[in-house]
């Protein structure tokens, strides 16, 4: 063999070793907006709660209370680039696409090799939330990947290349906007939403076209000047006033409508500035999937002086309750109280206290509001119950629908609440009247709590052994498994009907993601982000 065609049999292999490199299988990523209304989900994890519903409960059933044991680490994978990975992979024919910072990876979801890797920098000058670089995943639609960037930016990528087709800046003419959510794929529009909320932005979630990138349509959170719920927001105040929406929402096809949790007013402790209920914070919102009309909201924390933002997620659930079929909407809300709406309407329906400590309110009225107590930040601090990071958070609740109970974790804590004069709005610079401090000999504990949608109270209470500071979620199966990431650096199974603990596996690295379960080949593998690493689990 010549020289010529030795080099060109070598350019030849290289080439077909690429190809095996990067697989056959991202040619077959073609999700179809009618495939993203598969519920519940089997082999395929097609957005960041698995469906559209926010019950992140699989109907795999491979892994079982007696095949539990036997689970073990299938792979591993590493990102270089983050401590502290924060995403839910979404899985499509065996393709798993996580994110790290601004980076986006493409992994055999059945080996953890990487097929592609699209790599972007972080950026500069953000502040707060943003300035961590935290990323919460992708979307998935046709053969597209969608991402928002620390900077409020939604890049479309090629599910088979990881090559970038398109780059929106949504939210670029206030340099405190960030974004730590995932996006969310409805019919053919990526909705998106931002981080900032203590930073003196205006929230709002955004609509764009998924195969353009052009913006559809855009729903403000803090209404303008003559808009309903103004007269909480003077002069300009409207600007500065909060209520971003950083998780994303779940949606009912049905109804046509969007779910999405707004954050606390701005300034965070100090009310000088926004008398009134400070609409729409702290609230969730139910949009037309079409338009993003307002079609109705509901308020759970009304002049909000704690920070107890609403983006935890809404869970859509049909079920006989209290003795009729209602089309219902639940949320475990971070002031401590866990809510049934009817989510045709947004009419309140029950609310049920899930926290020991608790002092900001005394209950909730007939109509669904709080009712208060005098308690508020002072100069001098007050112990306010929940603390600043909430009775539960952003990490993931599941419903099961054979057990009719809704999983989550709490956090008992009480922390001193400061209030400090309002600050003069300025770029670049946080926007909190506010400071907290840690109560010397106040113990903090996460529990893992399961609510019973028959009986409307706590069916059993899982304490946790750590420090309080993990941030791991849940998600339930069609077997009867709950799993969920613990504060002792493990991801766990426990007995969904009774709280029974089955397995665990320790990570040595803190939790700050939620589980979710995909199959390949008819293999049932459990993954969950830890630390710097995507863990993956299988049967033998």
């Amino acid at each position: 063999m010549s020289l010529r065609a030795s080099l060109y049999m070598f350019f030849l292999l290289g080439c077909l070793g690429a190809a095996a490199l990067r697989g056959s299988e991202p040619a077959k990523i073609g999700v179809r907006s009618e495939d993203l209304l598969a519920s519940p989900p089997g082999a395929n994890w097609t957005s960041y709660n698995g469906d559209y519903t926010g019950r992140r409960y699989s109907r795999l059933a491979e892994i079982n209370a007696a095949t539990v044991p036997q689970l073990r680490a299938a792979w591993v994978f590493h990102a270089s680039n983050s401590n502290r990975l924060e995403n839910t992979p979404v899985v499509v024919n065996g393709m798993m696409f996580v994110t790290a910072a601004n980076d986006a990876f493409a992994l055999d979801a059945g080996t953890g090799r990487v097929v592609w890797h699209h790599s972007r920098p972080i950026s500069d000058g953000l502040i707060d939330d943003a300035s961590g670089h935290l990323n919460r995943g992708v979307a998935v639609w046709h053969d597209r990947v969608f991402m928002q960037t620390d900077n409020a930016h939604l890049i479309c990528l090629d599910a088979r290349s990881g090559n970038q087709i398109w780059d929106v800046p949504y939210a670029d003419w206030n340099k405190n906007y960030g974004a730590t959510g995932a996006p969310l794929v409805v019919k053919d529009k990526v909705l998106v939403g931002t981080s900032g909320g203590d930073d003196g932005v205006r929230g709002f979630v955004a609509a764009y076209d998924a195969m353009t990138g052009k913006l559809a349509w855009r729903f403000w959170t803090i209404p303008g000047p003559g808009e309903f719920g103004s007269n909480s927001w003077p002069g300009k105040a409207y600007l500065r006033g909060g209520g971003t929406t950083w998780m994303p929402g779940s949606y009912d096809p049905t109804l046509n409508l969007i779910f999405w949790g707004t954050s606390n007013p701005a300034p965070d402790f100090n009310d000088d500035v926004r008398p009134g209920d400070d609409l729409y914070t702290d609230c969730i919102v139910a949009l037309d999937a079409d338009t993003g009309k307002l079609k109705w909201y509901f308020q759970f924390t009304p002049h909000d002086l704690f920070d107890y933002d609403a983006v935890e997620t809404p869970i859509v659930v049909d079920a006989v309750y209290q003795g009729e079929p209602r089309k219902l909407l639940v949320q475990a809300n971070r002031n401590g109280y866990l809510y049934v709406l009817d989510r045709t309407n947004g009419k309140f329906l029950a609310a049920t206290r899930f926290v020991d400590k608790l002092n900001w309110a005394s209950g909730v009225d007939q109509q669904g509001r709080p009712i208060r107590t005098d308690v508020r930040p002072t100069p001098a601090g007050a112990r306010i119950c929940p603390g600043y990071s909430g009775a539960t958070n952003w990490y993931a609740p599941s419903y099961n629908q054979a057990t009719r109970s809704v999983y989550f974790l709490a956090l008992e804590e009480c922390e001193t609440f400061f209030s400090q004069p309002t600050q003069e709005f300025r770029e670049g610079k946080e926007y909190y009247s506010t400071g907290v401090k840690r109560i010397p000999g106040e113990t903090s504990q996460k529990i893992l709590v399961a609510y019973s949608l028959d009986t409307g109270s706590i069916s059993w209470k899982y304490p946790q052994t750590g420090r309080g500071h993990s941030s791991g979620g849940t998600m339930t199966t069609a077997a009867g498994l709950l799993f969920f990431g613990d504060d002792a650096e493990s991801i766990e199974a426990v007995d969904a009907q009774t709280g029974k603990p089955l397995w665990h596996f320790n990570t040595g690295q803190n939790m700050s993601a939620s589980p979710m379960s995909y199959a390949v080949a008819g293999k049932q593998y459990v993954a969950i982000a830890a630390g710097s690493n995507i863990f993956s689990f299988s049967l033998p």
